[in-house]
Parts: structure tokens; C-alpha cells; sequence
């Protein structure tokens, strides 16, 4: 077969140029340490790759993530530790002001604190994660929850807590609304509030009371009438709700003796003192009580004296104040509440971070398995594709410098 001098040099050359390829490829992997410079390398190992980097990426913005929820919660957390700390200030306040040989001056003084601590409280209720969002708003975020008013604080925004995306399957909380922190706190006992009316003659002081039997409360509200004639007191208990199928829970005549206790519906308190006639008190569903109304109760009777003086207005206060530090306890409660949620999230976060960071380090180490080159194989794949395009250029030396001329 004869062969022509151009095909020795096309196959030559076209041998040469695919030594010189692999040996680009290789020196390539070795300066990227890569063993996958295109899909072409590995078409299954690159569509891997390209899964587990995907999903890499979207554990990594999941850390993000839980590093913004951890932060909002850490500072939510620590504003509502101010709260109850200051809540607990204003519980010791009103239990010195039930000190009954303080003066009016004194009462005046510890009214001009409890207003620098109301201030202090809405400041916190205010609280912004440093970023200009509000930790308190709900949904609107840029938005200031609360204002002091004519008609005192009220809550401007929305019940709505701001999600964030923290892993695959969870999403959470990384604001609070503060309607349910500083406004929906239940007032009396929680189930239901027991009170003297304003226009209360004599000296009677009434408990906070507790629920005997959750089933047989109606929700309805009841009025304590008392009636003193010949010097003796008695009672009854009506149902004034419209409409009510039991309106006598307790008939009018009955007894009274200071400290006993008045039982019906479920509910139970006792009055202790001297009522006048005429005397009422009211049994009433719980309602919401915002904190910032409690204390400003609180300053208010603490400021206005009672004409009448005495027992009377020393029985006043004290149920206005007895008021007052169940709403507080009532308060702190709540915010306690809240703030076992938050270190219920924090908890919670914490377990998700040290998952999302022993995935990624799962997912790195299959990616290096996809895409890393091994440098050892890759260093000798080189020596010996040198070796190779060496004597391959040699051969194709010696064969090109054949010619007939060179014997003649």
C-alpha cells in the first residue's frame, strides 16, 4: 500500500494535537484541582454536582435566615426581660403604696415614679431590632406599634407575626405581636373580675376570688347589692346580664359576715369590712386590660383623693390597688409567657443551626468526591502524557526528515 507524504503528516499532526489536548486537559485539573472542567467530563457526576450545589446554596440562605430569626428573638428576649423587670418594680411600688401610713404627699411621690416607669414601658414596647424594624408590630415592621394618646396608649398595628423561612419544612416567628404582649392581658383573676363601684359609701374590700367549678360559669355579670337596716347587713347576688335564665343567684336578705365567702355560678370571692347601704360590687367576665391602662389606674388613684375619707377612702384605694397588682400578676404572666416562646425558638434554632451546618458539611464533602481532582493520579497522568507527546514529536521527526533524495 503506498502512503503519501501528506498522510504521514496529517496522522502525525492530528496525533500530536490530541496528546497536546489531554495534556492541556490534565494541567488544567491540576491548576483548578478540579476533575470536572465540563459536563463533558462526567456527564452524571456533573447533573449530581449541580443538584448538591443547588442544594448547598439553599442550606446556606436557610442559615442566613435562622441567623436573622436568632437575632430579632435574642433581642425580643431581652426587651421582655426589661418588661418584667420593670413590671416587678411596679408590683413592689403598688404593694409600698397599700402602706397605710403614707400621706398624700407620699402617694404623689410614688405616682410621679410609676409615670417615669410607664413612659419606660412604652419606650420598651417601641424597641426596633437596630435595623428600623419594630420588634412588636406584626406585620408592619417599619410601622411604630404604640403611641401615648388623649385617650392613653393604643396599639397601630396588626396582629400578624413575620415568617421566616429557617429550613426545608419550618418556617418562623421573627416578630411578635404586641397587642397579645402589653394589650390582651385578662383583667381580675383571668376567668373573671370581682370590683367595688365607684360610688361604694362604706369600707368593704373585695378578693380577687377564684372559679369552683369551670363548667358552671355562665358569662354572665352579676351584681352584690348590700343593705344595712337596725345595724344589721345583708346581701344578695343578681344576675343583671338581659335576658338571664337564673336572675336571683344568691337572695337578697342573706347575712353577711366580713370574710365569708359568696359562692354561685362557679365563682367565689369574699368582702371583707363594713359596706354601707346601697353598697354594690360587680362579678364580671374577664376582659382585655392593656399594662399601660393598669398602671395608669394605678397613678390615677394613687393622685385623686377620696372625699370621704377614713376607712372609706383607705377600703377605695385598697381595692383599686389590690386591682391593680392582679392585673400586674397577670402581666407578668403573660410576658413570661411570651418569653418561654421565644427561648422555645431560640432552642429550636440552635438544634437547626448545628443540623444546617453538619449538612453542608455533608453536601462539601460530596462535592469534592464529584469534582475534585485526585493529584496524584492527575501528576503521574501528566508525566506520562509529557513522556508521550515527547516521543511522539521524536518519531514524527525522524519520520518527516525521511526522503529518497538523501541516498541518491
Amino acid at each position: 500500500m503506498r502512503i503519501s507524504t501528506s498522510s504521514i503528516y496529517n496522522a502525525n499532526v492530528n496525533l500530536l494535537n490530541q496528546h497536546q489536548s489531554k495534556l492541556l486537559h490534565t494541567q488544567q485539573q491540576i491548576a483548578t484541582q478540579r476533575r470536572l472542567l465540563t459536563p463533558a467530563d462526567d456527564p452524571i457526576a456533573s447533573a449530581r454536582a449541580l443538584q448538591i450545589s443547588q442544594a448547598d446554596a439553599t442550606n446556606s440562605q436557610y442559615a442566613i435566615n435562622r441567623n436573622a430569626v436568632q437575632h430579632s428573638a435574642s433581642l425580643a428576649e431581652s426587651v421582655l426581660q426589661s418588661v418584667t423587670n420593670l413590671l416587678q418594680d411596679v408590683r413592689t411600688i403598688a404593694v409600698n403604696a397599700g402602706n397605710g401610713g403614707l400621706n398624700s404627699s407620699d402617694r404623689q411621690t410614688l405616682a410621679t415614679d410609676l409615670s417615669g416607669r410607664l413612659d419606660e414601658l412604652l419606650s420598651l414596647a417601641n424597641s426596633t431590632d437596630g435595623v428600623g424594624n419594630y420588634l412588636f408590630s406584626g406585620f408592619q415592621g417599619r410601622t411604630q406599634p404604640f403611641s401615648n394618646g388623649i385617650a392613653g396608649v393604643q396599639y397601630q398595628t396588626d396582629d400578624g407575626q413575620r415568617l421566616i423561612q429557617v429550613d426545608s419544612s419550618r418556617q418562623m416567628a421573627a416578630s411578635d405581636s404586641g397587642a397579645d404582649i402589653f394589650m390582651r392581658v385578662k383583667n381580675g383573676n383571668g376567668k373573671f373580675i370581682a370590683q367595688a363601684a365607684t360610688a361604694n359609701t362604706g369600707s368593704g374590700i373585695v378578693s380577687q376570688g377564684v372559679v369552683t367549678d369551670p363548667a358552671l360559669l355562665t358569662g354572665n355579670n352579676y351584681q352584690v347589692t348590700f343593705s344595712v337596716a337596725a345595724g344589721v347587713t345583708t346581701y344578695g347576688v343578681t344576675n343583671v346580664t338581659p335576658g338571664a335564665a337564673v336572675p336571683v343567684p344568691v337572695a337578697p336578705g342573706t347575712p353577711y359576715v366580713s370574710g365569708q365567702v359568696i359562692s354561685f355560678d362557679g365563682m367565689q370571692f369574699d368582702i371583707t369590712g363594713a359596706p354601707a347601704d346601697g353598697d354594690v360590687f360587680t362579678a364580671a367576665p374577664s376582659t382585655n386590660e392593656s399594662l399601660f391602662e393598669t398602671i395608669s389606674n394605678l397613678i390615677t388613684a394613687l393622685r385623686t383623693p377620696n372625699p370621704l375619707g377614713g376607712a372609706v377612702a383607705a377600703a377605695d384605694f385598697t381595692n383599686s390597688n389590690n386591682q391593680a397588682l392582679n392585673n400586674l400578676d397577670r402581666g407578668i404572666d403573660n410576658v413570661t409567657t411570651v418569653r418561654a416562646s421565644l427561648g422555645s425558638r431560640l432552642r429550636e434554632l440552635d438544634s437547626l443551626q448545628i443540623s444546617g451546618e453538619n449538612m453542608g458539611v455533608q453536601f462539601k464533602q460530596t462535592l469534592s468526591q464529584l469534582q475534585d481532582v485526585d493529584l496524584n493520579k492527575a501528576i503521574s497522568d501528566l508525566t506520562q502524557q509529557k513522556i508521550t507527546l515527547e516521543a511522539a514529536q521524536k518519531s514524527f521527526l525522524a519520520v518527516s526528515g525521511l526522503s529518497l533524495f538523501d541516498f541518491m
